[in-house]
């Protein structure tokens, strides 16, 4: 009896799965590690901003203990303000003794030209606040320099305003004119008067400003 051999059988192999799988594995891979250098970049913005705003915090501390050591800071309020684009003088006054006015130009310079040396594009607005009664005693003191991140969106600007004594404006941090866009940081500093003994009464004098 002749014994028929089963017909042969054809085994398609498939090829290419290991290939594909290592592809697969690798577009993950690369996912992944952006996601973890946008972290990582998100991370340092926000500690750049967090020292800057540190940084601003100490030049507003600076400019408050300059107002406080000089010796009639309250009666000259007015000379204190600046605008952004304002440059003083902080070189007066270095050949003979300062008068108090020049004293006062020479600390609000040399305060605008720290600003503009410790932070990117450091720039300062120093105000009137609004005040209520005869006489200011406060100014508001607005730092700014240039923000980490560049956007065209409108709602990611700082919308930082504030409001001046002089007529009601409006300091803005950004305004239409900026050619960068800024992070701003606002305090109000209260200025204090420096009483002096009065050798008539042997009661204490303490200057304000007319206004």
């Amino acid at each position: 009896m002749q014994r028929i051999s089963p017909p042969c059988q054809r085994f398609s192999r498939q090829r290419g799965i290991s290939l594909l799988e290592s592809l697969i594995a690798l577009v993950i891979s690369v996912l992944g590690i952006m996601g973890i250098l946008g972290m990582q970049m998100r991370t340092l913005t926000d500690s750049q901003t967090a020292t800057r705003r540190a940084q601003a915090i100490r030049l507003i501390e600076d400019l408050s203990e300059r107002m406080r050591v000089h010796p009639n800071a309250l009666a000259n309020i007015d000379s204190y303000v600046s605008d952004f684009d304002d440059e003083p003088d902080p070189d007066g006054c270095t050949d003979s003794a300062c008068t108090p006015e020049q004293l006062l130009t020479r600390d609000l310079g040399a305060w605008k030209q720290s600003v503009a040396n410790t932070l990117p594009l450091g720039q300062a607005n120093v105000f009137i606040a609004p005040w209520e009664g005869a006489a200011p005693s406060q100014v508001g003191v607005m730092v700014r320099w240039r923000e980490n991140e560049r956007s065209t969106d409108d709602a990611y600007l700082n919308p930082l305003d504030a409001i001046s004594a002089s007529g009601g404006a409006t300091v803005a941090c950004n305004s239409d004119e900026d050619t960068v866009r800024y992070t701003c940081h606002l305090q109000y500093i209260s200025v204090a008067a420096r009483c002096a003994l009065n050798a008539n009464d042997s009661r204490a004098y303490c200057p304000r400003s007319q206004q």
